[in-house]
């Protein structure tokens, strides 16, 4: 039964219309802003959480932490109401339904939908993990669709209920033990009360799991707390997937969190396997299994001197007692194991032949063959050691690149996603035979088509060493190095990389040769990944470097501007201005509506051109948007408008008001 009705006021700018569901912490309704008559969803809590001041207090302290968290999966959090005894989230209306909703309707997906909505998940909690947020509360019920899903479609996830679980999370902690849905929570929430971005992947891969399977991993019999502990002492049961598949599976359900990849790893790395599951079919819903293997355990092992067969039995002294046979003590409640070893028998020894007196006697191995050898043998080591000290000082004499042998090694590192969408990830291996670097440089693109040139900076190792020799592989993407009088970027060891073209949803490898001095081993191999990462971020969130290169890495945001007041039946002018670390850029716009000439290169590099750009009503009926989305027509008179706009990877875009007044 609701707790509210319809109609009623929540706070002073929304009104309830429509209950469309409840849950564990509240209820969601459909809410019209009263000013506007904007539809949006409101989470409102239940009420005795709204009693509790403690609650308030970390719900208002929340509040700039969720307004902040803007992403194309997330669903944007508007406003929050705190109003006597309710408190409510108000957020965007997404009509798609959830994926707890899609589950019910088709019991399993195909793992190439399966896999796809997963890693659109990950990247929603890669964007809140980099700004320290986590979700805590993982699971299909809380990832909506933005449209009726339809096999094949991607970009339609958004992530709900950021902030509610950690609102709430003392308060369930307290009266449930668990902090979290048991189905979902990560060991070490169980065990030891962590809930960090770990916690958060392991949610992923229990709802991945679930999308295959129809059933959590160890869903079964037994209450909640029976089935929690399952996380932390049983392996997931196999399912009838591809190994690659399982074995991605098996990354994020691992049991430590460090052995777990960060949500960005996760995203790149379930994107590649999507080509490859295209024609795998959905399984059919899978029973929960009767038994769980429990997780391997060390077990001690005693390891005496028993003897194990009979040819050299153990004698007891006389210290020892046997009296009788040792007690039955029962089944062993614990995993010590004893192992007789067999001691080895004793070897007979026959007596030594004594020599005749008087003189001693060679033995029998010395013949005079074994003589001869032996001699020729001390001539050359005395040959050796004579040549070892004119030869040994001049080999040691290296150079100073080559003090240290080159050890095999590699190295990971990855960038957080961009705002455009971009996500690159760097493996370098160490070849032991030539010292050489060899570096993959990894683009993946997440909701749309980004290309133009890219950055790249190859440090060398340590402060003020020189630039290292890099010599790129031939293919598709050219590397030259960078030109600061072209592209403004006046950074050391940059390369300019030009010819990337990343279809949304896929991605570009590069790879390069690179001899950096003094890196020969695992240690100093990381820090040099690392550097390289942080010198091109640096590179590209530079605040000093003004104009338009690299709009991929660069671009920072999108806003869209209109006239102050415009008349009805006119069309609106639109202009979309880019913004850069330094601030928008007014004379460089990214697009202008209605357009009268080709689309910006800015554009065509980060949204795929006009086909990236979508315009729609903000103002309940009083603009019209053209088939293409990209034209906006005032209708009627409105006294505060708005025009949403989607361009490329930057969604949920909204226009600063703007009123619709008749000519007279």
């Amino acid at each position: 039964m609701a707790q509210y009705g319809q109609g009623e006021p929540l706070g002073a700018s929304y009104r309830l219309v429509e209950l469309l569901g409840s849950g564990a912490t509240g209820e969601v309704w459909r809410v019209d802003h009263t000013a506007t008559g904007e539809r949006f969803a409101a989470k409102l809590l239940r009420a005795e959480l709204a009693a509790d001041p403690e609650i308030v207090e970390r719900f208002v302290r929340e509040r700039s932490v969720l307004l902040a968290l803007q992403h194309p999966s997330i669903v944007r959090v508007r406003d929050l109401v705190v109003e006597g005894d309710r408190l409510a989230i108000v957020m965007d209306l997404v009509g798609g339904g959830s994926v707890r909703d899609l589950l019910e309707a088709s019991g399993t997906l195909a793992p190439r939908d399966a896999v796809a909505l997963t890693a659109e998940t990950l990247d929603a909690l890669a964007a809140a993990h980099g700004r320290d947020v986590t979700h805590r509360d993982v699971k299909p019920d809380n990832v909506l669709l933005a449209e009726p899903f339809v096999s094949g479609t991607t970009g339609v996830v958004r992530v709900t209920d950021f902030g509610i679980a950690s609102v709430v999370a003392e308060r369930e902690r307290k009266t449930t033990g668990l902090l979290g849905t048991p189905q979902y929570m990560a060991p070490e929430s169980i065990s030891h009360g962590r809930s960090g971005p770990a916690a958060d992947v392991y949610g992923a891969g229990v709802m991945l799991y679930e999308l295959l399977a129809g059933r959590t991993p160890f869903a079964g019999t037994g209450t909640d707390f029976a089935v929690a502990y399952r996380h932390v002492t049983s392996t997931p049961p196999r399912i009838d997937v591809p190994d690659a598949l399982w074995s991605q599976l098996e990354r994020f359900l691992a049991k430590d969190p460090a052995a777990r990849p960060t949500a960005a790893e996760g995203s790149v790395a379930l994107r590649r396997l999507v080509r490859s599951l295209a024609d795998a079919p959905a399984l059919a819903p899978v029973a929960d299994p009767d038994a769980f293997d429990e997780v391997a355990r060390p077990a001690t092992v005693v390891r005496g001197s028993l003897a194990a067969d009979t040819a050299s039995p153990v004698t007891p002294g006389p210290a020892e007692d046997t009296a009788g046979p040792a007690p039955e003590l029962g089944a062993a409640s614990s995993s010590t194991v004893i192992r007789p070893m067999a001691r080895p028998a004793a070897l007979p020894q026959a007596a030594p032949e004594t020599p005749p007196s008087g003189r001693l006697r060679r033995p029998e191995w010395l013949t005079n063959r074994a003589l001869a050898f032996g001699a020729l043998g001390v001539v050359l080591v005395a040959a050796l050691v004579v040549g070892g000290v004119v030869w040994l000082p001049g080999a040691l004499r290296k150079s100073p690149g080559q003090q240290a042998t080159a050890q095999a090694a590699s190295a990971y590192q990855q960038d957080r996603p961009l705002p455009t969408g971009l996500t690159t990830t760097r493996k370098a291996t160490i070849d032991p035979e030539s010292g050489a670097v060899d570096l993959t440089i990894t683009y993946a693109a997440q909701g749309a088509t980004l290309s133009g040139p890219l950055l790249e900076v190859l440090p060398g190792a340590g402060t003020g060493a020189a630039c290292p020799t890099v010599r790129w592989q031939d293919g598709t993407v050219t590397a030259a190095r960078n030109q600061p009088s072209l592209t403004g970027v006046d950074t050391a060891c940059s390369w300019t990389l030009t010819g990337a073209r990343i279809d949304a949803g896929a991605d570009v490898t590069v790879e390069a040769r690179v001899r950096v001095a003094s890196v020969t081993d695992s240690a100093a191999l990381q820090q040099w990944l690392d550097a390289a990462g942080a010198a091109t971020t640096a590179a590209v969130t530079d605040q000093s470097v003004t104009g338009t290169a690299f709009p991929v890495q660069r671009l920072q945001g999108v806003e869209v501007r209109t006239p102050d007041r415009t008349v009805s039946q006119t069309t609106l002018p639109v202009t979309v201005i880019p913004v850069w670390p330094s601030g928008a850029d007014e004379l460089n716009p990214l697009y202008r509506s209605p357009a009268s000439g080709s689309p910006s290169q800015m554009l065509q590099d980060v949204a795929g051109g006009e086909s990236g750009v979508r315009f729609s009503d903000g103002c309940s009926g009083a603009l019209a948007v053209s088939s293409d989305g990209l034209v906006v027509t005032a209708l009627s008179v409105a006294p505060s408008c708005t025009v949403r706009a989607t361009v490329g990877a930057f969604t949920d875009l909204e226009s600063t008001p703007f009123s619709i007044t008749t000519r007279d």
